[in-house]
């Protein structure tokens, strides 16, 4: 299974009740403070320099007038630098060790919280690798299990072709598809507004993780050189101003810490292989997991706390007017959460209409299996065996091992094997390209049958299959039980080809001996009379009985190979659309 389908799988067959008694055991384990990450500062500036200077009362214009006659600097640099002085000395009261002003240089402390508050992210980088970027629609659907159970619930079951038509046996395909959509659109239009706007803060705080995750601190912390008297690190504010802008606002856009909810969503797309495993460690994982996220959410508010950042980007910039911007993201949740549902009934109504299809082919075939039943591989995956390898091309082999046992022996083998003994062929080549494919389908039955036993717990695959269940690694597991199920496949896929290729053959021959084609690859018989008439001498304008049989025991099989052919498409068409 692909890791996408297998986040799609955890959206829908983990219960809500296992989901909340997840969400409490992570709660009563958690540390986590909830606590603000960002405290605003009282004092925003909202002007600029020259209008802060113009409202002014008229003896300090007066006081700079003065200054600047002295200084031969004009009044509003001086008054700027005088904010920039305070600004500094505010700074060095608050965060001493951080910044300093008068060289307009980035100190040791300011290097050690960047390092800090790099590190913490790393965590949440790959918490949100190992998740919302692998499947952003199953995410969003998983936590919206959570603080939508309601419209989760509906969406689940209300949606769903298979209990739709439990619920209207009557219903056509395109009537399935029609209720399924309906359904989807009425559950999603009760939304509340206050599921929208927890929603969305789930967003957005995932968007700020994701910014400051990704963000490139050592670009910073390269602009940084060691000073060996003061034996740490500097470095001039004004090379990475715009950088320190940008984080400035992502920090400033993440005020609340994720919620647990969030939180266990994050958890189980990180965990999800150990929890599809009994007695994999997951509570292990959890605490783990969860001293690391305390941990960066430390790093991120003793950053904000200690590092006045907005303060040293005004001073360093010159800039009194300078707040943080709120980034956005976030708001796309509901078209990636409807998105998600869209593609999800789109997948349903696919494996509905498969297994549909599928069961009118079995039906369809009582008539050319004589009212049988198909018959199934002791050893490979089916409905009927559920724990047998799921290798591709079983409902093939099936089919065919069917068709070998009703269809070949007893309708079909005799005319060949005639032809094989006594038949006389224009060209030896004819001859044996007749036997090869003819000794294919002769051997047909063996071919399956030893696959299907290699699959058994004794056979070369399934004893390699188990072997690769034995590895410690879940990882490991999963690679090496694909490769056996591949080589596996494999072998099917050439038995299934093998069998095709030889019943085109066969009909290619059988057509040419019947229809006297002589310019072609294949001709006729020479000894035709031996198959049309009662001597050599006889006409064979004029048909004899056992000419007759002859020529109609042909145009059976060539039917019935033809008919075969045509189901075996059928068959592979379906299992390509599943």
């Amino acid at each position: 299974m692909t890791e996408n389908g297998t986040f799609s799988r955890l959206v829908s067959e983990m219960s809500l009740e296992d989901r909340n008694h997840l969400l409490e055991r992570l709660s009563v384990q958690s540390n986590i403070s909830k606590d603000p990450l960002y405290a605003v500062e009282e004092e925003q500036a909202l002007l600029d320099i020259e209008e802060q200077f113009s409202r002014l009362p008229w003896y300090q214009h007066l006081w700079f007038f003065i200054l600047s006659l002295f200084k031969t600097i004009t009044q509003l640099k001086l008054y700027e630098e005088s904010q920039v002085t305070k600004i500094g000395k505010k700074i060095q009261t608050i965060a001493p060790g951080v910044f300093d002003y008068k060289r307009n240089m980035l100190l040791p402390i300011f290097y050690e919280s960047l390092t800090d508050i790099r590190d913490g992210a790393r965590f949440f980088y790959s918490a949100l690798d190992t998740s919302i970027n692998r499947d952003k629609g199953a995410f969003y659907a998983f936590l919206g299990s959570l603080e939508m159970g309601d419209i989760h619930e509906r969406l689940q079951t209300q949606t769903n072709p298979h209990l739709i038509a439990a619920r209207t046996p009557e219903s056509k395909e395109t009537d399935l598809r029609k209720v399924a959509f309906h359904e989807m659109n009425e559950a999603l239009g009760e939304i509340t507004q206050e599921q929208r706007a927890i929603m969305y803060q789930h967003a957005h705080s995932l968007e700020c993780l994701k910014e400051l995750a990704s963000f490139r601190y050592d670009r910073l912390l390269l602009s940084f050189t060691f000073d060996p008297v003061i034996q740490g690190h500097l470095s001039p504010a004004h090379v990475m101003r715009e950088p320190l802008e940008k984080l400035n606002n992502i920090l400033f856009s993440f005020k609340t810490p994720p919620s647990m909810s969030l939180i266990e969503s994050l958890f189980v797309f990180i965990m999800h292989e150990q929890i599809e495993e009994e007695g994999a460690g997951v509570e292990v994982e959890m605490r783990d997991l969860l001293t690391k996220a305390e941990n960066a959410l430390v790093a991120i508010r003793t950053f904000n706390k200690h590092i006045p950042l907005t303060l040293i980007l005004r001073c360093a910039g010159r800039n009194m007017a300078l707040n943080p911007q709120a980034i956005t993201g976030g708001e796309d949740w509901f078209m990636i959460y409807h998105d998600y549902w869209k593609e999800r009934i789109e997948q349903q109504l696919t494996e509905y209409r498969g297994q549909r299809r599928q069961q009118e082919l079995i039906e369809s075939l009582g008539s050319f299996f004589n009212g049988k039943n198909m018959k199934n591989l002791d050893h490979a995956y089916s409905e009927a065996n559920q724990d047998g390898l799921p290798i591709r091309g079983t409902f093939s082999l099936s089919f065919l091992l069917t068709f070998y046992s009703i269809v070949f022996i007893n309708d079909i083998n005799n005319g060949l094997r005639n032809i094989l003994i006594d038949g006389k062929f224009t060209r030896r080549e004819n001859r044996t390209i007749f036997t090869e494919n003819y000794n294919n389908l002769i051997k047909l039955e063996d071919d399956i049958k030893l696959l299907d036993n290699q699959l058994s717990l004794s056979g070369d695959y399934g004893k390699r299959f188990s072997l690769a269940l034995s590895e410690t690694s879940l990882q490991a597991r999963r690679r090496k039980s694909q490769v056996v199920l591949d080589d596996a496949s494999e072998q099917a896929e050439e038995i299934i080809t093998r069998t095709k290729t030889s019943i085109e053959g066969l009909i290619t021959i059988l057509t040419s001996i019947i229809t006297k084609d002589g310019n072609g690859q294949y001709t006729t018989l020479i000894n035709m009379t031996h198959f049309m008439a009662k001597s050599e001498t006889a006409d064979l304008s004029v048909l004899t009985a056992k000419g007759m049989a002859f020529l109609n025991s042909m145009h059976d099989i060539i039917q019935k190979f033809q008919k075969t052919l045509r189901i075996m498409e059928d068959i592979v068409i379906l299992e390509l659309d599943n």
